[in-house]
């Protein structure tokens, strides 16, 4: 249809400008990361961005090694993960995909020129055609609104995958920074042992310890060797988890320092009306699953049309060039071809997306039924892990302090042994090494019930290390 001529040209073409002009959904990668700055702001605090040139790639670097020049804290690895992480960046360029790939569907198709050329004896025929599928600018609004719609639960979708990220990144540093306590703590342990079991070999050589008290004082340092040996693997483990996850390279993986010890418990712990009022506000998995419901539902809509038949418009031109005569003839029309329902009838294609639709609500349904409970047995664990970790800073490790103290006065009079004051002081560490593993449980429970909150549930489970004394008859 190169020449629709006259009429029907001009509203062949102006339907198809209009329709252009009036009705293109359209994304930008600026757009989706403002929207996840927007809608995950607590978790990347507005400094979400993508590297898409070498300048912005050496800002990145300066960013990440000044980070790198002071010990990390958590706020600080969520920052390194955001400016130098990999696995974030490809998340943002594939949300980008997604999205754009979304927007395409809210577009009309672009329109077939042919030409063609056709020689019988002395007479030369051209012709020219444009063609479009009236269809689709017919359906151009159906289209946009679910093209909209997929736009949306694409950026749902990045926003949740970002939370999920950096969910990862705040439990990889509690976990790393604790490991790293607890090393620290193993090789007292050790230490002690060791001084003890060295003592009883003495001790049992002159005469004043018995072979089984020599035994208890070994095999306490044998299980403190092996506790030392798994904390230093457990160490290093924890650490290269958080180096992942921050997509460090090799030498800001030497750089990279964390904090001695985990932060302090927070003065009150969140009360269940706060966080209820704040999880109301912003819950990324309802939200998606609504959207998943209107982009089904727009699609099946616009699926009973175009699963019955298709429309295509043709224009068409046919000059004829007789050299005989020397005379020139011209043709002009136009065509409209439609698809005819004879086998197909689409049936098959409806159910498909009647059973789409079907899925959708159920699980909108399904997800807002969990949510609730979700966020209750986020909010058990945090507090549960609070209580803990308060009565261990409170009560257990101050009650442990008290007892080292008497202990050492009853050796200095005399009144016990040195391996009842060794124990002693082992069993002070147990118990310092229990608070530890209180402190990581709540800060580990904390970052999931802020995912929670948001509408990203991560699994929690408390284990509670018990803070019982190990090895208090070893000098008996």
């Amino acid at each position: 249809m190169m020449g629709l001529g006259t009429t029907h040209a001009r509203l062949a073409l102006s339907g198809l400008g209009f329709a252009v002009l009036t009705g293109c959904a359209s994304v930008s990668l600026d757009q989706n990361i403002s929207r996840v700055n927007d809608e995950a702001s607590a978790f990347t605090e507005g400094k979400l961005s993508l590297a898409r040139s070498q300048d912005d790639r050496d800002q990145r670097a300066q960013a990440a090694q000044a980070l790198l020049a002071q010990p990390v804290g958590q706020k600080e690895a969520v920052q390194l993960a955001l400016v130098n992480s990999p696995s974030l960046q490809a998340l943002l360029a594939q949300g980008w995909a997604e999205s754009a790939d979304a927007a395409q569907g809210g577009r009309i198709a672009n329109p077939i020129f042919s030409f063609e050329r056709m020689v019988a004896g002395d007479e030369l025929g051209l012709g020219r055609a444009l063609a479009f599928g009236l269809l689709d600018v017919l359906t151009l609004p159906a289209r946009y609104n679910v093209a909209t719609r997929r736009i949306e639960q694409s950026q749902l979708r990045l926003s949740s995958d970002v939370v999920d990220q950096v969910t990862q990144v705040r439990q990889a540093w509690v976990r790393a920074v604790a490991a790293q306590q607890a090393l620290k703590y193993a090789k007292q342990v050790y230490e002690s042992a060791e001084a003890g079991a060295e003592l009883a070999k003495r001790m049992q050589g002159v005469g004043n310890f018995n072979r089984i008290t020599r035994a208890r004082e070994q095999a306490f340092y044998a299980d403190a060797a092996t506790r030392l040996s798994t904390a230093g693997h457990q160490a290093t483990a924890s650490r290269e988890e958080l180096v992942r996850l921050l997509g460090l390279d090799e030498a800001q993986a030497q750089a990279l320092r964390l904090p001695e010890r985990l932060p302090d418990l927070p003065k009150e712990p969140l009360q269940p009306q706060a966080v209820a009022t704040q999880a109301s506000r912003a819950r990324l998995d309802i939200r998606l699953a609504q959207a998943s419901l209107d982009s089904a539902a727009k699609a099946q809509g616009l699926n009973l049309v175009t699963s019955f038949t298709d429309i295509e418009l043709t224009g068409r031109r046919n000059t004829t060039f007789d050299n005989a005569e020397g005379t020139r003839s011209t043709a002009r029309g136009w065509e409209i071809a439609v698809r005819l329902p004879i086998f197909d009838w689409g049936g098959i294609q409806r159910d498909a997306m009647n059973a789409r639709t079907l899925a959708a609500a159920n699980q909108l349904e399904a997800t807002v039924r969990a949510a609730g409970s979700s966020l209750r047995e986020s909010y058990s664990a945090y507090r549960t892990a609070y209580d803990v970790a308060r009565h261990h800073r409170d009560e257990v490790v101050p009650l442990r302090k008290v007892i080292s103290e008497e202990n050492q006065l009853r050796y200095n009079g005399m009144l016990i042994s040195v391996f009842e004051l060794l124990a002693d002081a082992r069993d002070q560490v147990s118990a310092v090494s229990a608070a530890i593993d209180a402190q990581q449980q709540f800060w580990l429970a904390d970052a999931a019930m802020q995912a929670s909150v948001i509408g990203r549930p991560t699994s929690t489970s408390l284990s509670v290390a018990s803070s019982a004394p190990g090895g208090g008859d070893a000098g008996h």
